[in-house]
Formats: C-alpha cells, sequence, structure tokens
C-alpha cells in the first residue's frame, strides 16, 4: 500500500527539512480523534475524553521510548514547535546559576536568537564556537564550565550530524553545565544518534517527523529545580486561592503540565504517536538511494557548488552564475518544490561563509525514484 497515495505523479516534494509529508495512517489518526473521540485531554470523565487521555499518554511514552530515555529520569511535554520548546525552558532558567551561553555557527534560528535572548536577560556573555566539517566539536577548545550550551543535533543545512553529542553532554555536565539539544533535524532518521543521550532538554517538531504541527520537549526532571514558573495557565495547577496556586507538576503523573498551559492539541499528539509507529516499520534504504543518487548528480557538474560534504537527506547547493530563488521558481513550474534562500542559517552561510542564496533538496520517505529522475531531467536543462 502506498502510504503517499494523495501525492500526484506529477508532484516531486524536495521539502521535507521544513516539514514532512503525512502518511495516510498518520492522517488516519488524526481523522478518527476528530470524528469519533474528539475531546479535551485530562480534564473530562466521559469516555471520549479517557480514550484521548490514554492515547496521550501512550505517545509521551512512545517519545521517550525512541529516545531509550527512562520515565523515572525524564518527561514529555508538547508545544507548537522546537523554537518555542527552546525558548520556553531558556526564559525559565534562574538567574544567578550559569556564567555563559554557549552555541555553535551552523545552528538554526531557532537556538541561534533564543541564545541571544537568554544572555540578554540572563545578562552572561555569549560565545559561538565552531562546528567540525562532519559536525562534531572539539571538546579541547571549549570551557563549558556552569555554561548553558544550545546546540543542534542535526544540521538543516547539509545534514551533518553532531557526531560527538554524548561526549559533549558528559563534558557539559561535568563542568557543572545544562545542554539542551535542537532535535528538529533528527528524530525522523537519526534517532539513534540521540538514544540514551543524556541531555536536560531535547526540543524538537513533529512536523518533520511525518506527523501534524507540534512541538516535542523531552526534560530531565532535575532540571526543573534550575527553572522558574513564569508562564502558566489552565491544566497546569491543581487548585488556585485569590492570590496564590497548587501547580499540578507538583505530582509525578502531572509532571509533563509544567509546560502544557491551556487546551492541547490533542488530535495532534495523538496522531503523533501514529507517525512514530509508522516510522518504525519504514526501511531507510531508499531514502539514502535517493540521497546518494543527487548528491552524485550535483557533484559531477562543475558549475554546481555543495555546501554537503557527503550525501545526506539534506542537501544545499548553488550553481555558479545563476540566482537560487530564480533557479527554484524555474523547478517548480517543472512541478519539483525545493527551498530557497539561507534556510533560517543567516549567521553561517551570508555572514560567516559569505554564500549566495542556495537550493536546499531535502528528502522523505514519500520519495520515489522516478522524483529524482524529474530532478536530474530539469537541472541537465538548466545545466546544459
Amino acid at each position: 500500500m502506498n502510504d503517499f497515495g494523495y501525492l500526484g505523479e506529477s508532484d516531486a516534494y524536495f521539502d521535507a527539512a521544513c516539514q514532512s509529508l503525512r502518511p495516510e495512517p498518520v492522517i488516519g489518526a488524526l481523522n478518527d480523534y476528530y470524528k469519533n473521540f474528539n475531546s479535551c485531554g485530562e480534564r473530562v470523565k466521559y469516555s471520549w475524553g479517557r480514550t484521548t487521555d490514554e492515547r496521550v499518554a501512550a505517545t509521551r511514552a512512545k517519545v521517550l521510548k525512541l529516545l531509550k530515555l527512562s520515565s523515572r529520569d525524564y518527561f514529555t511535554s508538547f508545544t507548537l514547535n522546537t523554537t518555542y520548546g527552546i525558548n520556553l525552558v531558556l526564559s525559565q532558567i534562574k538567574p544567578g546559576l550559569h556564567t555563559k551561553i554557549i552555541t555553535s555557527d551552523i545552528e538554526h534560528n531557532s537556538p541561534f536568537l533564543a541564545s541571544i535572548a537568554a544572555s540578554e536577560r540572563l545578562k552572561i556573555p555569549r560565545e559561538v564556537i565552531a562546528r567540525k566539517p562532519d559536525g562534531s566539536i572539539n571538546l579541547k577548545n571549549c570551557d563549558f564550565k556552569k555554561a548553558i550550551v544550545v546546540l543542534g543535533a542535526v544540521s538543516n543545512i547539509d545534514g551533518r550530524k553532531l557526531e560527538n553529542v554524548k561526549d559533549v553532554v558528559k563534558a557539559v555536565h561535568k563542568a557543572g553545565g545544562i545542554i539542551i539539544l535542537d532535535a528538529a533535524q533528527a528524530l525522523a532518521h537519526n534517532a539513534d544518534l540521540l538514544a540514551k543521550t543524556e541531555a536536560d532538554a531535547i526540543c524538537s517538531s513533529a512536523h518533520k517527523m511525518y506527523a501534524p504541527s507540534l512541538g516535542i520537549l523531552v526534560v530531565r526532571k532535575d532540571l526543573l529545580k534550575k527553572l522558574d514558573v513564569n508562564f502558566i495557565g489552565g491544566g497546569m495547577v491543581d487548585d488556585v486561592d485569590q492570590s496564590a496556586y497548587k501547580l499540578s507538576y507538583e505530582n509525578d503523573d502531572h509532571i509533563h503540565s509544567r509546560f502544557e498551559s491551556g487546551l492541547q492539541a490533542w488530535g495532534e499528539i495523538i496522531a503523533l504517536g501514529a507517525a512514530i509507529d509508522w516510522l518504525g516499520r519504514q526501511t531507510q534504504t531508499p531514502l539514502h538511494t535517493n540521497a546518494e543518487r543527487i548528491f552524485s548528480f550535483l557533484k559531477s557538474h562543475p558549475r554546481v557548488h555543495l555546501v554537503n560534504q557527503k550525501a545526506t537527506n539534506t542537501i544545499s547547493f548553488y550553481v555558479e552564475g545563476l540566482d537560487s530563488h530564480l533557479l527554484g521558481a524555474a523547478l517548480s513550474r517543472e512541478g519539483i518544490m525545493v527551498r530557497t534562500g539561507y534556510f533560517c542559517a543567516h549567521y553561517y552561510l551570508d555572514h560567516q561563509q559569505k554564500l549566495p542564496p542556495l537550493v536546499r533538496v531535502s528528502l522523505g520517505l514519500h520519495n520515489r525514484a522516478s522524483d529524482i529522475t524529474k530532478f536530474e531531467q530539469a537541472m541537465r536543462k538548466v545545466l546544459g
């Protein structure tokens, strides 16, 4: 069965790094919620609500299982997206506990901008460290003493990975710091990179892993001691007096409510659970084959300048003498959907590397061999 049967033969979608397409079982799970038990979670006693609670709880557990983290030490909350999750954590860190904040040069604006804001709020210096070509960090050059470290696990520019992520996490903790990981590009196809990685918080986006638009926030319970509650609303409290309240997260069964103010996207959360199940049934081989094929094709042309050092699901390039935005528009007329610009990584691509706007081809499990052929044929017309 083709789980992307709705995708037209003439449509070649290459923007999965922004948001992946949704397979039929995920769409079906969302529709099932709206049609059969549309209800408020954690608030009602009728049967629809019980079904919602059970399936939302199951999704929380599936996220931890995907990361191979124990519920004794971690919990899962849901937000709007990765950016929201990173900001939500950083905005609540108590002043006076940390002496600096560190991020890296290749980061998406989600952690990059949030680290600037946190530096200003906490009145601590900010450092931008360089990543190696393979995405790792040279730990010999880093001083993590009492630092807040915010890093991406997989780049949205060229798919390079934080290869030594576990060593980085250990080094940060040994130095008395905390670390927040941006896993937006990791959970769909590189969850193994983060398996058993004991970061203080892991932020991601469900809409990049074949699920509806939703933010995922996995938090180490010990981190709560370092945070102040400053964003609060319904669903977070057990009792309210005229000028006081009792927070629900003080009860471990509702610890996830610490970051979930107001009504949540119950259907989307349930559909995320379906997406995790679906991903577990897939093979990554066609995805790797398609990535190798596009990378090899682009590398063979002298006018094409690749950012990538190797083939990944995300490949960025520009064509010498040709505006990338015009190229993107030309490809669109052929039914080929790519991203153009700086992909929310302005500092690294524009100001540090001084590259022109790029074209990004990001693949997903929906891509067919015919999509790759279509892309190659269109590019041959451009390249001559």
